[in-house]
């Protein structure tokens, strides 16, 4: 049986209130590693980190948001606030990027000395490992709450310690060669690895705004109901999930035996809501349509006896999203 999908929880607001109280910490200690250095690759990663903090914020803001339950004016709930803070942050991400280079372009050609630069790759060093901590700490509480913005805060934090890396080894280099132009030259690079997170992130955020197809999630749907087949359940299509924010809503069609009274079928239909249920929460919004069978299914339909049956059960269908999506299509 496919594993529930996670849900919110107070530990979800939590790591977005932590990722915001260490991200200024590290701001401070970037701050200081660059007035100590006047190093252009330090400044790039201080200057990426000005924006973990304003994503950080974003996210303790959009966090509580989302995880305010559907009202009158929003039905459908706040889930999608998480895909404008998303895509807020990439655009940050990419004036920083812009940014740096405009720092850091001259300083290749006209490279000025860097003093201090011991004191200042350990200050970054250890920016880098209390990052590292963070940034995985924030992919798995966003990951099992299923909220894009904590994910994307911990995808950000990373990319800064990949960068934090980067720095370090540029900067291992001048001190080792005394190659000073590879200062300005590592800044430039730091602008180019974090132009493309910054591009990655606006493509997911515009993929949640147009409510993008989730083939994971309707594979776990169709890989649900056929685990847990009831004989009656003859067919499944029109089968459509999509995620606002985390709040997941699913509409479907369900063949019944057109014979099945009234209370039974709404039996079936409330069977599946709740099966529905354990696997995507209480919270996910569930529609179900039933329809009668026709003589074309009996192949498929293991309701025995039957006396409207006009040919022998020779297949039990199997789901998936190609065989149960077909949204606009005939009902068959």
């Amino acid at each position: 049986m496919p594993q529930p999908i996670p849900r919110k929880s107070g530990p979800e607001i939590r790591a977005a209130r932590l990722s915001l109280g260490v991200a200024v910490i590290l701001l401070c200690v970037k701050m200081a590693a660059w007035w100590l250095t006047g190093s252009a690759a330090i400044m790039s990663d201080a200057l990426e980190s000005i924006i973990n903090v304003v994503a950080a914020g974003f996210a303790v803001v959009s966090v509580s948001v989302a995880a305010t339950p559907p009202d009158e004016g929003h039905p459908y709930g706040h889930g999608n606030i998480e895909y404008y803070a998303a895509w807020l942050e990439g655009m940050l991400i990419l004036l920083a990027s812009v940014g740096i280079f405009y720092e850091s372009w001259d300083k290749i050609f006209h490279p000025a000395p860097v003093p201090h630069l011991g004191g200042g790759i350990a200050l970054l060093a250890g920016a880098g490992l209390v990052n590292l901590w963070l940034g995985l700490m924030l992919l798995r509480e966003g990951r099992r709450a299923g909220s894009l913005t904590l994910v994307a805060d911990g995808k950000h934090v990373l990319t800064d310690v990949y960068t934090s890396v980067g720095v370090l080894v540029g900067l291992g280099l001048v001190w080792a060669t005394g190659w000073l132009w590879l200062d300005g030259a590592v800044a430039c690079l730091v602008g180019i690895n974090i132009a493309w997170a910054g591009v990655d992130l606006v493509r997911r955020s515009v993929s949640g705004f147009m409510i993008e197809s989730d083939p994971e999630l309707l594979e776990g749907i169709c890989a649900l109901l056929c685990e847990n087949r009831h004989p009656a359940w003859i067919d499944i299509h029109r089968l459509r999930a999509i995620k606002t924010g985390r709040r997941v809503h699913v509409d479907m069609h369900l063949i019944l035996p057109r014979e099945m009274p009234l209370f039974e079928a709404h039996a079936q239909v409330d069977a599946v809501e709740a099966l529905l249920h354990s696997y995507l929460g209480p919270d996910a919004d569930i529609m179900i349509h039933a329809d009668p069978c026709n003589d074309g299914r009996c192949s498929a339909c293991d309701a025995d006896p039957c006396d409207l049956r006009t040919a022998p059960a020779s297949a039990t269908p199997v789901w998936t999203p190609q065989t149960t999506g077909a949204p606009g299509a005939k009902g068959r």
